[in-house]
């Protein structure tokens, strides 16, 4: 399926089966995960109207992924990947479905959405490693970095998606409702994984040992410094920059004097955001300039979550969380493309595994931003992570953009990677 209007965009990867699929099952599953995030934040608000316990939601989601997700990439480089997604996958549905339940028999407490956050926190550090290594075995060299960004607009779709469900369900069904068709998404999302083939996505491992993969893939890293800058920046920003998701609820409460409708307007406002900026890095192909708009996100998200701490009008701080969202995707990209295209495919699922430290760093930024938000007010927590992501990033910035320049690829000389045959192309 040859579009030749699309030709040097990020949507050539489509011509290839499975990466089609893989980009369907991950649409089902963003669209779950999203919904899945605030519906627990806005659970949690309900139950006990505490900013420290929305914090704790956080901590208890991404805390796993801190702690165990290099063991995640470690499997992921010994075992088949795609096996390992469709396991994760199908436990995440089981999760869900037990929340809605618990919701709907009114036995849901404040610990029981800790405990499942907890566990599907610990099936994230197993399945996201596995999940994005998977990609360059689908695609060709030539086109990983436009299916990393085509991959990305799920995020920014979901993230319009998500929020849309969660008040007609809410307001027709309740939150039962809302987890029911969230682990709905998750089946959905195995029987497409299902309908993709195992060959290509096992690895062969060169250690006897996890613990001496583990030590391996370390090693590696330490002399790759560009990817270590990266993925250093990422944890930076992933404890200072989730200032606005975990204080969402409490801005719409506190300060909008809202409920449902304010929240879900906000989160529209960052779907909308991510969306636009998702469909701009495709379209630009590849033109795109890694260094330069990683630091670009950066300093956008810091400067935005600055903007928002300071409105309490609701147009403009729409507005604003699509700049937020729309500088988180840009980031994300960013990030993912220089790490996935520098890495070699030995190891790959380590390095990922590793790169992921940024989001389980979020469960530090979630549970200190509300005990700031707490302790003082959640604009000063908010405008303090923004102002400190700022910084970070532009003292990380500026050593990538010497190191990259600004040339539209990294420089990949010293790190030569095999060419794959691919017989999935349709």
């Amino acid at each position: 399926m040859h579009i030749s209007i699309l030709s040097g965009t990020s949507y050539s990867a489509f011509r290839y089966r499975e990466y089609r699929l893989f980009w369907v099952a991950a649409a089902f599953s963003n669209i779950g995960m999203w919904s899945l995030v605030y519906g627990r934040l806005f659970l949690m608000r309900q139950l006990t109207g505490s900013e420290v316990m929305l914090g704790l939601v956080a901590t208890a989601n991404l805390a796993p992924v801190l702690i165990f997700s290099m063991w995640g990439g470690v499997l992921a480089d010994r075992f088949n990947r795609l096996k390992i997604v469709r396991f994760t996958r199908l436990l995440f549905a089981v999760a869900t479905f037990g929340t809605g339940m618990l919701i709907q028999s009114g036995a849901v407490e404040p610990w029981h959405i800790l405990a499942i956050s907890s566990a599907t926190g610990t099936l994230l550090a197993f399945d996201i490693p596995s999940r994005s290594a998977m990609v360059a075995a689908i695609v060709p060299k030539d086109h990983l970095g436009g299916a990393i960004a085509l991959y990305s607009i799920v995020f920014g779709a979901a993230a319009i998606i998500g929020p849309i469900l969660i008040e007609p369900l809410v307001s027709n069904w309740g939150l039962e409702g809302l987890f029911y068709i969230i682990g709905s998404s998750y089946v959905l999302t195995v029987i497409t994984l299902f309908m993709m083939n195992t060959k290509g996505h096992k690895v062969t491992a060169t250690t006897r040992t996890a613990l001496a993969g583990l030590l391996e893939g370390f090693a590696y890293l330490k002399k790759q410094r560009s990817i270590f800058s990266v993925i250093l920046l990422g944890i930076t920003l992933g404890v200072f920059g989730t200032s606005f998701d975990t204080l969402l609820p409490v801005f719409t409460d506190e300060i909008f004097h809202g409920g449902l409708g304010v929240y879900g307007q906000l989160l529209l406002g960052v779907g909308i955001g991510g969306l636009i900026a998702t469909i701009s890095i495709t379209l630009i192909g590849n033109r795109i300039r890694p260094a330069l708009y990683l630091t670009v996100g950066g300093v956008g998200l810091g400067a935005a979550q600055i903007a928002f701490a300071q409105t309490n009008a609701l147009d403009v701080a729409v507005v604003i969380a699509g700049v937020i969202g729309g500088s988180k995707v840009l980031m994300g990209t960013m990030n993912t493309t220089v790490v996935q295209t520098l890495v070699d495919e030995e190891f790959r699922g380590r390095v990922l595994s590793i790169n992921q430290l940024t989001w389980g760093a979020s469960a530090l930024g979630g549970l200190l931003m509300g005990y700031l938000a707490q302790r003082f007010n959640a604009p000063f927590a908010m405008t303090l992570g923004g102002s400190i992501a700022i910084v970070a990033t532009l003292f990380v910035g500026q050593s990538l953009l010497r190191s990259f320049g600004f040339r539209s690829k990294p420089n990949l000389a010293g790190n030569p990677r095999q060419e794959r045959m691919l017989d999935n192309e349709t």
